[in-house]
């Protein structure tokens, strides 16, 4: 794991060396539906939050503007868009309350990263068709939830409602970025969920574009 996991790093800081410069202002037109789930997570006052593959930072800071209570965490596999992500925290002066870090997505240990065994939200925003162990990041990210915790993934759709066209056009360009759009996240997610006897809630957004999955853990008496 550790091989594969030093592979995936490489390439993630090749793709992002030069690209982590112009990254958040190209992005925004295209990873729709981040800004929705934001909002979605409904986070506890003095809550945690982590954001699992956070790049530049600009979900968590996104973040701890809608929940100025709660205290953000962060880490990524590659070092490049950490070093943006270190920097655009600091700019925006959010630094005592987002916590960054490097750790991989299927083996993070939260405890060593920022020492907090467990969050009331985890996140992973357009990652999950980047990761390729992806099916092992989601279930393990579901490992660090509190009681009545929730991980909210929100990543590319399969464009079904959508010109074939326009499926076709996007997928091979995003295979030029190593992203691959993930069929099955929802049965992936459900299976994640079923297993903690946990609650699945799924949609497709903007005609199946991109897809919002929210498992929520039972509670502390559930």
């Amino acid at each position: 794991m550790a091989d594969a996991a030093d592979t995936h790093s490489g390439l993630m800081d090749a793709i992002y060396r030069n690209q982590r410069h112009i990254y958040d202002l190209t992005r925004k037109y295209y990873l729709l539906g981040r800004d929705r789930m934001i909002e979605d997570l409904d986070v506890p006052p003095g809550g945690t939050v982590l954001e699992v593959a956070c790049g530049t930072g600009r979900n968590l800071i996104q973040a701890a503007r809608r929940y100025p209570d709660a205290r953000f965490h962060g880490f990524d596999i590659s070092a490049e868009m950490l070093k943006s992500a270190q920097a655009t925290v600091s700019r925006k002066e959010f630094g005592d309350r987002i916590a960054l870090s490097r750790g991989d997505a299927t083996d993070f240990d939260p405890e060593a990263l920022f020492g907090v065994a467990r969050f009331d939200r985890v996140f992973i925003s357009y990652s999950v068709s980047m990761i390729p162990v992806w099916k092992e990041a989601i279930a393990h990210a579901a490992t660090v939830l509190k009681p009545g915790g929730a991980l909210h993934v929100v990543d590319f759709g399969e464009q079904t409602r959508l010109p074939g066209w326009f499926g076709g056009l996007l997928r091979a360009w995003l295979a030029k970025f190593h992203v691959t759009p993930r069929g099955d996240l929802e049965a992936v997610m459900q299976d994640v969920a079923d297993r903690h006897g946990a609650e699945l809630a799924f949609t497709a957004l903007y005609r199946d574009y991109a897809r919002h999955g929210r498992i929520t853990m039972p509670g502390a008496n559930g």
